[in-house]
């Protein structure tokens, strides 16, 4: 079964073309990596899979169900089963690694015994548990990239996305993460799709690379 499916989807900003009749299947428990320069359409893809913006044709289909078409999405962002991980990370500065890590959980109004568990348990599989105290500020830029990461996964989506998400770190810094994330990925079970324009991540990271040049697949 398709976990993902996008069926001949094009999407359109302010009259220009930036995704163009795009088809691709990822299927459940994959490690899919979107591959390809600036400006190619990676992020838009993402966005599209996850519901925030709306293709101007084609489908797209979670689990073989349809959830959005050019006439709008029929099913919302949070009811996709879907994490994200952006390239700016989002942590909320004022809040404390714990809080932000149970952030989700709460907006999900689940019990505070549960978020407890739930955050200590993801503190554990990132290595985080002596900084739940601390504010994203006075952690390194490895330990941010943690924060967020064991935030996307509190909830346990079966589906996560990241978009470029190690691009600000040093390399020796980018391979630990990646090592990280794949280790996860093995852990927990989730399909994975992972947009990046570094070569090296691609060829690490993805189970399956698919290239994208000026909005189109050029293969995989």
């Amino acid at each position: 079964m398709s976990m993902i499916e996008l069926r001949g989807v094009s999407k359109d900003y302010n009259g220009r073309r930036v995704i163009n009749d795009v088809s691709l299947k990822v299927e459940s428990g994959e490690r899919v990596v979107l591959f390809g320069p600036s400006g190619c359409g990676k992020s838009t893809v993402l966005q599209l899979i996850a519901g925030l913006v709306i293709p101007n044709s084609g489908e797209v289909l979670i689990n073989e169900d349809l959830v959005a078409t050019a006439k709008g999405n029929l099913r919302e962002p949070e009811q996709r089963g879907i994490g994200m991980m952006f390239q700016d990370l989002a942590l909320w500065p004022h809040m404390t690694v714990s809080e932000n890590i149970e952030f989700g959980l709460r907006a999900r109004r689940i019990p505070a015994n549960k978020c407890k568990g739930c955050v200590k348990e993801m503190a554990d599989l990132v290595g985080l548990q002596d900084y739940l105290n601390s504010k994203p500020a006075e952690l390194s830029g490895g330990q941010q990239q943690r924060v967020a990461l064991a935030r996307t996964l509190a909830l346990a989506p079966p589906i996560v996305l990241m978009d470029e998400p190690l691009s600000t770190l040093d390399e020796a810094l980018n391979l630990q993460l990646r090592e990280e994330i794949m280790r996860l990925h093995r852990d927990l079970g989730f399909t994975l799709v992972y947009v990046t324009h570094n070569r090296d991540e691609a060829q690490q990271l993805g189970t399956r690379t698919i290239y994208l040049k000026q909005g189109r697949v050029e293969g995989s």
